[in-house]
């Protein structure tokens, strides 16, 4: 099973390790765009502050951010488990799990890739600086990060989805950076979450940030600590019930295309 993940926007600012090596992460073969792309954002923060903050969807009170992309060849580094923060993350809780659970935080290690605008994926071991580069931007000189992605991302990780069940928790932005290959799609299962609550006595669902970030982690956390096996979609929405999620199952629209479950929520504690 591979449970992918959305990175977290916000980071953890310290760290101890030594400067990132691109090929030393996940996937070492992604270490030319790693690089292509690490020159570039570096350059781009050193630029006009203004300038910057516009290419990468920064606002100015977010200038502070630009500051971390000068230094990404020096800067210390710290394991992508607690470098990312955030609701999914928080919920998730990567350090938790290595602190109290190794063997399902070493299933962690096994199953889950983050999406990355910087590095493509990493696994929560990969010892990464702080940096801001959201999937969604477009730079001057590479061009969309998404679509730098996927060109590199589709061959590279076509051996770790050639068997096994794909939970696909990202969000739509990194979601643009790889797609599941057509021969994988029966094996393969995007969740979304929706937040179900009463208006006028009826039942409306919508997709909220707050809730959404934090089931993801929570379901990706039982399915570490349950050492969920599943192998298909229905047998995976069989354990998510088993596990106390409430799900509904949807069947590909047509040939080639994955599944969806709906992970339906009232509240999150």
């Amino acid at each position: 099973m591979l449970i992918l993940l959305p990175p977290s926007e916000g980071k953890a600012a310290h760290g101890a390790g030594p400067a990132v090596d691109p090929a030393a992460l996940a996937f070492p073969q992604l270490a030319k765009t790693r690089k292509a792309l690490l020159t570039e954002l570096a350059r781009v923060s050193k630029g006009r502050a203004a300038t910057a903050l516009t290419v990468l969807g920064l606002s100015p009170n977010q200038a502070g951010e630009l500051e971390a992309n000068r230094d990404l060849t020096t800067a210390p580094t710290l394991a992508a488990a607690d470098r990312y923060t955030g609701v999914l993350y928080d919920n998730l809780d990567l350090p938790g799990l290595r602190a109290d659970d190794p063997e399902a935080y070493a299933r962690a290690e096994a199953r889950i890739l983050t999406f990355s605008g910087l590095w493509g994926v990493v696994r929560p071991g990969d010892a990464i600086p702080a940096y801001r580069l959201s999937g969604g931007v477009t730079l001057p000189k590479a061009g969309p990060v998404a679509k730098v992605w996927r060109q590199a991302l589709t061959p590279a990780l076509a051996p770790a989805v050639a068997s096994g069940l794909v939970v696909d928790l990202r969000s739509s932005t990194y979601a643009a950076m790889w797609r599941v290959p057509a021969d994988a799609a029966d094996r393969a299962v995007t969740v979304r979450v929706l937040h179900e609550r009463l208006v006028d006595g009826v039942p409306k669902r919508s997709v909220v940030s707050h809730f959404n970030k934090a089931a993801k982690g929570r379901l990706a956390r039982a399915l570490l600590v349950g050492d969920v096996a599943a192998t298909t979609p229905k047998e995976l929405a069989e354990a998510l019930q088993d596990l106390g999620f409430r799900t509904e199952t949807t069947a590909p629209a047509k040939p080639g295309t994955a599944w969806t479950i709906d992970v339906v929520v009232d509240s999150v504690v």
